[in-house]
């Protein structure tokens, strides 16, 4: 059963007269306690970017699992290189890990992908790193 949950959007102004980037928008779509670990839940959401469009430098605090719907992405760690992703293709993030590139490769076409989250309990689904 998924719980009825609006999506959100994240969304960075114009800086100077410039575009910095397109809104994200994010669905959350289950999420369930972790079996064995009540302080725990298993969250999955969507995330549609519009071309061009991006998430701010960002942690989970969770594990992530991406698998990618359509379009293409590009994804980076602190510490990795960035990966291009396509449709049906994969990607991980640990709990301590910095998100640094979350974005559309293409400014032309949209991308959406899946993410599979193992968190603490009602924790945020992403805290943005200044």
């Amino acid at each position: 059963m998924t719980k009825n949950v609006p999506a959100f959007t994240f969304s960075l102004a114009l800086a100077g007269g410039a575009l910095v980037a397109e809104e994200a928008v994010v669905q959350p779509l289950l999420s369930k306690d972790l079996a064995g670990d009540p302080a725990r839940e298993v969250s999955m959401i969507t995330v549609e970017y519009a071309p061009g469009g991006l998430t701010p430098v960002h942690t989970h605090h969770a594990q992530a699992m991406v698998f990618v719907l359509e379009g293409s992405i590009v994804m980076q760690v602190k510490g990795e290189a960035p990966v291009t992703l396509g449709p049906r293709q994969t990607f991980y993030e640990s709990p301590d890990d910095v998100h640094l590139v979350s974005k559309n490769a293409s400014r032309t076409k949209p991308a959406r992908f899946v993410v599979f989250l193992v968190k603490d309990k009602g924790a945020p689904i992403l805290t943005p790193v200044n």
